[in-house]
């Protein structure tokens, strides 16, 4: 069974990324469609319904049921806020918990899969281009003081100005393995959690046990289906017939939707005109030519089988999901 235990190294605390606004960042890099690895051993997948051009709100892909909407990513975060928190207060320091300045509109446009395919929905389009930034809530607190030499410790678990490749203090990768690791530092007459409070938050949420499947495991078969259908005869097609429709419209030498920003020099003003203007004709594209329509059908079917195959695996993840939702209604 592919499981992973959890993350060993030394993150700081997750930031609560719309799942949205992650995988657009994952896609960002993504390569040449024609150079990914297709069906793979399992060939081509059959085609279920074919939608013509679906709204990106609309699309529902089968691994969406083991991941969290954008709401419930925001709520994650403050969930794991509060514990660190909790954690800081043991030791007698205070820590403001990081609130998005609008919780309930910190979203931007519906859709937790609107930017997969690029830019698709015409209005906000013709409103904002390619900021995919337009309309979201930042989160927000007030200056904070820096932290003492002794509230560092207990938040970051490692004494400053260590020497460069020095060996770091010990971490756990989840918290039946934390209640047997010594972190060698004492605050207040307390041993600090190994890794400090910023990974004993992060651990009781996302790894409080050794068989705590990776937070990010849905994300990565989510990632690895949208790489092999970049690699689909159908996929292809339809992005030579978008290519093609963009030339038209001026916009020349386009492999794919996710370069359009760099190739068309639009980084510095995503949202200005000259944006605005290309993401018109892109959206009027893919619905000329039913882009979004026959990847959603594509993508499913890779997802579809990837569900299957990690069937165990993500049983068990949706089991720890339910039981990080009890402990949020807990906290809350």
């Amino acid at each position: 069974m592919n499981r992973s235990s959890g993350i060993r190294s030394r993150p700081l605390l997750r930031p609560a990324l719309p799942a949205a606004l992650l995988l657009a960042l994952v896609l960002a890099g993504c390569s040449d469609p024609g150079a990914a690895g297709g069906g793979g051993a399992h060939g081509e997948p059959e085609l279920g319904e074919v939608p013509v051009a679906p709204a990106a709100a609309s699309l529902s892909l089968p691994l969406d049921a083991y991941t969290d909407t954008d709401a419930e990513t925001v709520r994650m975060g403050q969930v794991q806020q509060r514990l660190l928190s909790r954690c800081m207060a043991r030791y007698g320091f205070p820590y403001e918990e990081v609130r998005p300045s609008d919780p309930a509109g910190a979203q931007g446009p519906d859709g937790r899969h609107l930017v997969l395919f690029g830019a698709t929905d015409p209005e906000f389009a013709a409103a904002h281009g390619y900021d995919l930034t337009a309309g979201k809530g930042r989160p927000v607190r007030p200056p904070a003081a820096p932290l003492s030499e002794s509230a560092a410790l207990v938040m970051h678990g490692e004494r400053p100005g260590g020497a460069q490749g020095a060996a770091q203090p010990p971490d756990a990768a989840n918290e039946e393995e934390a209640a047997k690791v010594d972190s060698g530092i004492d605050v207040g007459g307390q041993k600090v959690p190994p890794g400090g409070c910023i990974r004993e938050a992060y651990r009781k949420l996302y790894a409080p046990t050794k068989d705590s499947v990776d937070l990010l495991f849905p994300f990565g078969l989510a990632s690895e289906a949208h790489e092999r259908s970049k690699g689909d005869s159908r996929v292809a097609a339809v992005l030579r017939n978008w290519s093609a429709c963009m030339e038209k419209s001026g916009y020349g030498g386009l492999k794919d939707p996710y370069e359009v920003v760099q190739k068309l020099g639009l980084e510095a003003d995503p949202g200005g005109p000259k944006a605005v203007t290309a993401a018109k004709a892109d959206v009027a594209c893919k619905r000329e030519v039913n882009l979004v329509g026959i990847w959603t059908a594509v993508e499913v079917a890779y997802q579809k089988r990837l569900v299957e195959e990690q069937a165990e695996t993500l049983a068990l993840y949706k089991k720890q999901r339910e039981a990080r939702y009890r402990l949020a209604a807990k906290l809350s």
